[in-house]
């Protein structure tokens, strides 16, 4: 039983049990009595202690380790584990799949989240996080009349402007949602790649954030950041909007 079915149990005793071990969790991980390789209390001591039954207490610590959080070794017990994003990330992806307009939806989540990366990133990033940046933005010009790689390459750079930022709580997030985003970079150039007003403005303003970040300067980097997303958007809806455009008729 994974987590999704645990947690939307009929069963009022799977349920209220399951959520009483991921409370009991992640209140430990946040208070710092749990940290990567720690051994979690023997079963029948931590299901005596939450007040659950060892059935429900296996069913949840299984689905902790499904999410990466625990590594449950056979004669040994569960051990904790340091988050693996890429994991957390799948379990993300197939929550939000569903939903309606989601990668316009993830796109808002990614403009809040690489523009208070890269207003850090101006204070923090490393010669040698700018030397990775300006690399990318080669692969991406070298790339451009190329969807797949020019999409991944597009990705690249902004992931490479949030692991600048030297935050890892906003670096987690990102990566929850790599697998959204990358799919999104990659729709987004097979639309437009043959139009040479956006490759155009691809190019000018991942070089002005570029040359931002090098000015270290927060304000200007967030400006023209903000402007990239906005002109782009408007670009890609009229390049839309010219290829779907019925003829006049008669």
């Amino acid at each position: 039983m994974a987590v999704l079915d645990i947690l939307r149990s009929e069963d009022d005793e799977t349920q209220g049990g399951a959520a009483r071990v991921f409370t009991f969790f992640r209140d430990k991980l946040l208070s710092g009595e749990l940290k990567a390789g720690d051994r979690l209390l023997a079963e029948r001591e931590l299901a005596l202690a939450l007040g659950v039954s060892r059935p429900v207490l296996r069913e949840a610590l299984r689905s902790l380790a499904m999410l990466g959080l625990l590594d449950i070794r056979h004669g040994r017990g569960a051990f904790v584990r340091a988050a693996d994003a890429s994991v957390l990330g799948q379990a993300l992806t197939l929550c939000l799949a569903p939903e309606p307009n989601i990668l316009d939806d993830v796109l808002q989540a990614r403009i809040a989240i690489e523009c208070q990366a890269i207003r850090l990133a101006c204070e923090r990033a490393s010669e040698r996080d700018l030397q990775a940046l300006a690399g990318m933005l080669d692969t991406l010009v070298d790339s451009l009349h190329d969807p797949e790689k020019g999409g991944q390459a597009d990705y690249a750079f902004h992931l490479a402007i949030v692991r600048a930022s030297d935050s890892s709580a906003l670096m987690k997030i990102y990566e929850a949602i790599s697998p959204l985003l990358m799919r999104s970079h990659v729709e987004r150039r097979r639309d437009t790649f043959r139009e040479p007003a956006i490759t155009s403005h691809l190019v000018d303003a991942h070089r002005a954030v570029f040359l931002s970040l090098v000015q270290r300067d927060p304000d200007a980097a967030e400006s023209r950041l903000r402007q990239h997303f906005k002109i782009g958007d408007e670009l890609r809806r009229k390049n839309l909007f010219t290829n779907y455009q019925s003829p006049a008729s008669n």
